[in-house]
């Protein structure tokens, strides 16, 4: 966090980070742009490796990860993992000095998010969860939307940390009420990017140029984020996974994992969810083939007569 010194010089802060994946080495690679120090820790050797060419001190424990951070951050797979991490000897809570902000950017759920926010305050620490949108692009790009539920000077403190990672940050409420607002928001995107999937094949047997009614359902009603950012037919959006085999850039097995903890919300409450469910069972069917490591866009392939796909090699 910069901040004036006693003799008006820039101070910067010192994070601890947790999960240098796919997320969490381009998000810190923009700490370490912005004149922060980050120390990364990551059980894969290829997550290090890629961190430490951004600037990351790459050290081998979770406790050497806290040792001197004004703010601790996790980018793991499922909140089990962001308690793992908490819990062990080595981990956060037995090692981060008292009143350290710890804030998890992972796709979590409730449970274990509102977990996280008891437990670390009974130990003195402050958390605050805060779920990101805008993928591996807006983590590169350091655009990427935040999330933030916890208490009121939590959420503020969160902010400064946050800020040269992100496009924009949205205070959303209470504990656990960011991690809230992206479960929500991963259920809505899932469902639209069916819709985008059925339209732009039908849009293509009907005969119109892809490109072309790409233009058209941007400036139309059919406009989304999954048809301006992951459209499924290549050489049309430089950033869709199509152009590259489909190779990751939102994993379908994560995705099943996001909309899965969404669903489990939604039938808890009562609700009727029939397209997110229908969302879920395509995304399964990907993982059930072995594709889970592709991009989620793949769910094309489900839409066209024989499962064949233009962009996509087995």
């Amino acid at each position: 966090m910069r901040r004036a010194g006693e003799d008006g010089e820039v101070l910067m802060a010192t994070y601890g980070w947790i999960g240098l994946g796919h997320m969490g080495a381009p998000m810190t690679a923009n700490l370490v742009k912005a004149g922060h120090t980050v120390r990364g820790y990551d059980p894969s050797a290829a997550a290090c490796a890629e961190a430490e060419c951004g600037g990351v001190e790459v050290v081998g424990s979770l406790a050497a990860v806290t040792a001197g951070a004004e703010a601790v951050f996790t980018s793991l797979p499922t909140g089990a993992h962001v308690l793992q991490v908490y819990e062990a000897p080595d981990g956060v809570w037995a090692n981060a000095a008292p009143g350290t902000l710890l804030l998890d950017t992972s796709t979590s759920d409730i449970a274990s998010s509102r977990r996280c926010h008891e437990d670390s305050a009974t130990r003195g620490f402050r958390f605050v969860d805060s779920p990101v949108s805008g993928g591996i692009a807006g983590a590169a790009a350091g655009t990427l939307t935040f999330m933030l539920g916890g208490e009121p000077g939590a959420v503020a403190d969160a902010e400064r940390y946050i800020q040269p990672m992100a496009g924009r940050i949205i205070p959303a409420g209470g504990p656990t009420a960011g991690i809230a607002a992206k479960l929500c928001n991963n259920l809505m995107l899932f469902v639209s990017l069916l819709g985008v999937a059925e339209g732009s094949q039908l849009a293509r047997e009907l005969g119109v140029d892809p490109k072309v009614f790409y233009e058209i359902a941007s400036v139309s009603s059919g406009a989304s984020w999954p048809q301006k950012t992951w459209y499924p037919v290549p050489g049309v959006v430089d950033s869709a996974a199509a152009n590259d085999n489909f190779e990751a850039g939102f994993r379908a097995d994560l995705g099943l994992k996001d909309i899965g903890i969404a669903l489990e919300s939604a039938d808890a409450a009562g609700l009727h969810t029939p397209a997110a469910h229908l969302a879920r069972e395509q995304l399964r069917w990907l993982a059930e083939e072995g594709l889970g490591g592709k991009d989620c866009s793949l769910v094309v392939k489900y839409v066209t007569r024989d499962g064949t796909v233009e962009g996509y090699r087995p």
